[in-house]
């Protein structure tokens, strides 16, 4: 293996919100426990589809975070509190980085559409004048990564991507990008989520994407089950903060892996279906490998996107299989926390830290029955220990966007 680390991102700081937890460490808890988050929601009484991964509690707050907030959606309030978490971590913040060198990247896929669809209800129930003024800024894209730039206070550049299911790891590739240009010194990269509201999850319904299970939300998703029917809808976000490795050292910061390689492609196909053979989701994989210098054989692990959709889990075992004949290690996080969307690929991405850093592969919930298809060697009912010095992970979003990256141990 490749030992080089001149063109590795440091990571040195990393945060999660999810329905599992409210910071990383009780998320990888739960995720590590194999506990499923799913319940029946309440804001989605009278779908077909009732039950989801939401976060508990985001609107427990002081008075005065209250009014600071009052500006945010519910996307920015999630990114806002898991990049604090990771700049934190990293021991970075005001007083301690040169703000004009430090990059935001969020990746989003659905963004602000809650704030949206209220805005829209108060104007035709209402009318124009009970819109609420920062209704519409709340519901654009790019929100997220303006509300964390001024929460840290950050005046570098300031990026939104939005590749849908594949933008949380699109962003994180596109910092490390900018720390190799020189765009930046200090980059907090992540993506973030609050897709629960009635219209997207009729939406996503009505494209036959989600499981039905509402006699059973915990038994929902079910990443490569041969009973998976859709997945679960979740929310949350996953950040990290990315240094050059000369300057991670320099500082002295703890280093708990390194983001070594990232690869992108374009299925160039359908809007829903993956590319039925699965080639640009494996060329994904192969550019990540080829970026961190590695072969198939110098990798342990798989964090697979893994959503519990039919056709989508199915695709990605044959890919993973083509890639890594001697049968990489697999896991999907989604049976714990659901699909988060745009948020997913960042969520994953600090799990693999996790993984790596510890030695430990979590738990695929749910996956009970082996599909006959599906010939990968999942971890099941436990976490597995296993030495790791490289996993990748991975996201296929909706649109044929993939995005891999390979992260190693520190």
């Amino acid at each position: 293996m490749a030992v080089s680390r001149v063109f590795d991102a440091a990571v040195t700081g990393f945060g999660m919100l999810t329905s599992a937890g409210a910071d990383a460490s009780s998320t990888w808890e739960m995720i590590c426990r194999g506990a499923p988050t799913a319940s029946t929601d309440h804001t989605l009484t009278g779908l077909a589809v009732d039950f989801s991964c939401r976060v508990e509690n985001l609107d427990r707050s002081s008075p005065a975070e209250r009014r600071h907030t009052r500006t945010q959606a519910r996307a920015s309030r999630l990114a806002v509190r898991a990049a604090r978490e990771a700049v934190r971590q990293a021991g970075l913040g005001a007083g301690r980085w040169e703000s004009a060198r430090v990059a935001v990247v969020v990746g989003t896929g659905i963004g602000g559409l809650a704030a949206y669809e209220e805005q829209h209800r108060r104007f035709l129930e209402h009318g124009a004048r009970s819109v609420y003024p920062l209704g519409v800024l709340q519901a654009v894209p790019s929100m997220p990564a303006a509300h964390v730039a001024a929460d840290l206070g950050t005046t570098g550049p300031n990026l939104m991507v939005g590749s849908t299911c594949a933008s949380g790891t699109t962003a994180i590739g596109v910092a490390r990008d900018l720390l190799r240009s020189g765009s930046c010194d200090v980059a907090v990269a992540g993506g973030a989520e609050a897709a629960l509201t009635p219209v997207t999850v009729a939406g996503f319904d009505r494209l036959a994407l989600l499981s039905r299970r509402s006699d059973s939300p915990q038994k929902a998703s079910r990443p490569f089950d041969a009973d998976r029917d859709g997945f679960v809808l979740g929310e949350g976000a996953g950040f990290m903060v990315l240094e050059r490795p000369q300057d991670a050292h320099a500082r002295r910061a703890p280093v708990h892996a390194w983001i070594s390689g990232y690869g992108a492609t374009s299925d160039g196909c359908h809007v829903t279906a993956p590319r039925p053979g699965g080639q640009q989701a494996e060329q994904a994989i192969r550019a990540a490998l080829a970026d961190a210098d590695l072969k198939p054989d110098d990798i342990g692990h798989v964090n697979a996107h893994g959503t519990g959709s039919l056709a989508g889990d199915l695709i990605e075992a044959r890919v993973i299989t083509r890639v890594f004949p001697e049968e990489a290690v697999v896991t999907s996080v989604k049976g714990t926390i659901g699909h988060t969307v745009g948020a997913s690929g960042a969520i994953d991405a600090v799990c693999a830290v996790f993984t790596v850093a510890q030695g430990i592969v979590p738990p695929t919930v749910n996956h009970e029955r082996p599909d006959p298809a599906v010939r990968l060697d999942v971890v099941t009912t436990a976490p597995r220990p296993l030495p790791l010095p490289a996993v990748t992970s991975n996201s296929f979003g909706l649109g044929g966007h993939n995005a891999v990256l390979v992260i190693t141990a520190a």
